[in-house]
């Protein structure tokens, strides 16, 4: 048995999806690959079916309507009966390795809940990579793309998986809320050897939000930033307090 499941939370991601399942596929450390569709109208669906006819370790998850990202995550979450989760969005792709660096860096220091792997930012404009804190924010923004994390899948639970509430549905964050509360539950590094996971660009994702905001490119308003700050702090709140009673409950052995 493979320690890892791949989560791939599609929603009409036709045109880059097999990049992705490509790049899990060769992937060694993989048991599972589950692409979970929220309700795709696009040829999505149709593209999981055929790898999963061509590649046993692929299945294909169908949620009812179109729930966001964060649900299908978690659900794909609670498919997995893998120790490790890995969430690679079906824009992006593993860079040859990947996995196999995680996997060992967590079997090498067992009290660490998580690893952050480091991304290459493909095909960003250059409003972007030209600025001179490009780099430095891409830095910070590596610590919370889903496509960076492999977690322990007992870690993630407890924490509550991706926070899904509807302010984070309307304007985005909830990768951010996510890493804020494994950071301060426990803690989080990532591996800064080498580029292993590659995010491509693409129009109106969570990543050109952050760099646009980050790079005084473009304002976001006092209103939404405090909605979203309410709904981070009290996903944290949570999310600690399920970690807390968590650490508390006694555990029975089996004879």
């Amino acid at each position: 048995m493979q320690p890892i499941t791949i989560i791939v939370a599609c929603h009409n991601g036709a045109t880059t999806l097999a990049r992705a399942l490509d790049s899990a596929i060769a992937q060694g450390e993989a048991e599972r690959i589950l692409v979970v569709d929220d309700g795709s109208t696009d040829a999505s669906a149709n593209i999981a079916r055929i790898y999963a006819m061509r590649e046993p370790r692929v299945r294909l998850v169908q949620m009812p309507g179109t729930g966001g990202a964060a649900r299908a995550r978690n659900w794909g979450a609670l498919q997995a009966t893998t120790p490790y989760l890995a969430f690679l969005e079906v824009r992006d792709e593993y860079l040859p390795g990947a996995l196999a660096a995680a996997h060992a860096h967590l079997v090498q220091h067992p009290h660490e809940a998580a690893i952050r792997l480091d991304v290459d930012y493909d095909g960003f404009p250059e409003r972007f990579t030209t600025h001179p804190d490009f780099a430095r924010h891409t830095e910070a923004l590596s610590n919370t793309v889903p496509s960076s994390l492999v977690i322990r899948r007992g870690a993630f639970l407890a924490l509550g998986g991706f926070p899904m509430d509807e302010t984070f549905r309307r304007y985005g964050g909830e990768d951010g809320a996510l890493a804020w509360a494994l950071h301060e539950a426990f803690g989080q590094r990532r591996l800064i050897d080498a580029k292993r996971v590659r995010l491509h660009y693409q129009a109106g994702t969570y990543a050109e939000h952050y760099l646009s905001i980050q790079l005084g490119l473009s304002d976001v308003p006092v209103a939404t930033q405090d909605e979203t700050l309410r709904a981070s702090r009290a996903f944290l709140a949570a999310a600690m307090a399920s970690v807390q009673q968590t650490r508390g409950l006694s555990v029975r052995h089996a004879a």
